[in-house]
């Protein structure tokens, strides 16, 4: 079998070790393949070159490469989101890791029943044609541009609780200063690693997603025990908010969004029999850590924490700097890679004269200015991953994966179990999507 390509622009990648970011291969005979064997190297022509290449990932690579994609900032806001919806609410995250869990193996029977699915958007086609391509494809790169646009005014926040605010400064008329120019300020740093075609070196950087959960739980941690904050908000907490139980499921549901790279992960295992074991091993890694890092700020702060935990921490204390430092490289790393997807988009959308470099240059540096607008326009971080998670990562992880599957696989045409459950997820994904919507928009509104 020949290595195949997936040319398609939309398709979400991450940094997968020993994974090539524009070739899949599956090997025939897979239940002959052991994990410890050694990578296999291919050869493949691509553009007229021929380039060696690895091979697919062992299952403990693509778990670690899983723990990445699911490992995001939204580890930073599980506090704020259990405080908003007091402590009944972690029922909602493990009801949400339970099903997004499922839908991640919906994923996995819609490639199995085409093998010639390599990516989200295929799925898409495979059950509603182009329309359903378009409609994952928009769903994919909307959400990446919000969630790049969330890393700045992340980025903001955390530089202005760490340094304070700047003096003011006037550009073209407009008098900008505190968070404000700081995310400027972030946008020129972070605008040189959008220019570059060659990401490998930012993949390998943005792969520390897993370290960097690690490190900013125990730095929180190590704040607690300590550094003096200790766990005294206890008598503060709140057993249920239902007032904010909308923001609290939505901030949940963001949490888990890496379904579109679940298909990158399938095809680059040596035995894809094992995703279901590595599904298993990430949501459960996964799961622990956010409900470990929501129960203990949530602990430190009361209803006082903010939608960054790192903004509630002592600017004055090492384990304090370490987690704030943490929170701001990642971001950086991660920018130029999420919104690749989004670039390519943009660029095959032009005739091919206009394909050329400085077209290109012209399209990212817009697309980033685009990004500031926005992050100035609403510095609310909390409220807008609120209303991702809501409509884009609910229909992205919840709703496509079931009605994608109810249709390739015909399973709608019968009543059985399985139905009654997809259809069951279905109809909570609704749910979720539009009082969460409301709910985040309105609080957008208000706070503007």
């Amino acid at each position: 079998m020949e290595p195949k390509f997936n040319n398609d622009s939309s398709s979400i990648r991450v940094g997968l070790l020993v994974l090539n970011d524009n070739c899949y291969h599956k090997l025939q005979n897979d239940d002959r393949i052991e994990d410890n064997n050694s990578t296999p190297i291919l050869e493949v022509e691509e553009n007229g070159i021929q380039h060696s290449i690895s091979g697919p990932t062992s299952f403990s690579r693509t778990c670690f490469n899983g723990l990445n994609a699911l490992s995001g900032v939204g580890i930073l806001s599980v506090p704020y989101a259990l405080a908003s919806g007091g402590w009944l609410s972690l029922i909602f995250l493990f009801i949400i890791a339970i099903s997004t869990y499922y839908t991640g193996l919906l994923i996995q029977r819609c490639m199995d029943i085409d093998q010639t699915i390599t990516s989200y958007p295929d799925i898409g086609e495979r059950a509603f044609g182009i329309t359903g391509r378009m409609l994952v494809s928009t769903t994919m790169n909307v959400e990446l541009y919000m969630v790049v646009t969330g890393f700045l005014i992340l980025e903001g926040d955390n530089l202005q609780n760490l340094f304070g605010d700047i003096q003011l400064v006037q550009i073209f008329g407009l008098i900008i200063g505190g968070k404000q120019c700081f995310v400027i300020i972030i946008s020129f740093v972070i605008l040189p690693t959008v220019w570059l075609n060659n990401m490998i070196i930012l993949s390998y950087i943005s792969a520390s997603g897993v370290v960097a959960s690690i490190v900013l739980l125990g730095s929180i941690l190590w704040a607690a025990v300590f550094d003096g904050i200790g766990f005294q908000a206890y008598d503060d907490t709140q057993f249920i908010s239902w007032k904010g139980m909308p923001t609290a499921i939505s901030l949940y549901a963001f949490c888990y969004c890496a379904h579109p790279v679940f298909p990158t992960l399938y095809t680059s295992m040596i035995n894809p029999k094992k995703f279901s074991k590595v599904m298993f091993v990430c949501f459960l890694l996964c799961t622990i850590c956010y409900a470990s890092m929501a129960i203990v700020g949530y602990l430190m702060f009361g209803p006082g924490v903010l939608s960054q935990i790192t903004l509630n921490l002592p600017t004055n204390k090492i384990s304090s700097k370490v987690a704030i430092y943490t929170t701001l490289v990642n971001p950086i790393a991660k920018y130029g890679l999420m919104i690749k997807p989004l670039e390519n988009s943009i660029e095959n959308a032009f005739p091919i004269q206009y394909n050329t470099r400085t077209c290109s240059l012209l399209i990212r540096t817009t697309l980033v200015i685009s990004t500031v607008i926005v992050a100035l326009a609403i510095p609310l971080f909390g409220y807008l991953m609120s209303l991702v998670g809501a409509f884009l990562s609910v229909t992205a992880s919840l709703l496509l994966p079931c009605l994608c599957f109810l249709k390739i696989s015909g399973i709608y045409r019968r009543v059985g179990f399985e139905h009654v459950v997809i259809v069951g997820i279905v109809i909570l994904g609704i749910t979720i999507m539009v009082i969460g919507t409301y709910t985040s928009v309105l609080q957008i509104i208000s706070h503007l």
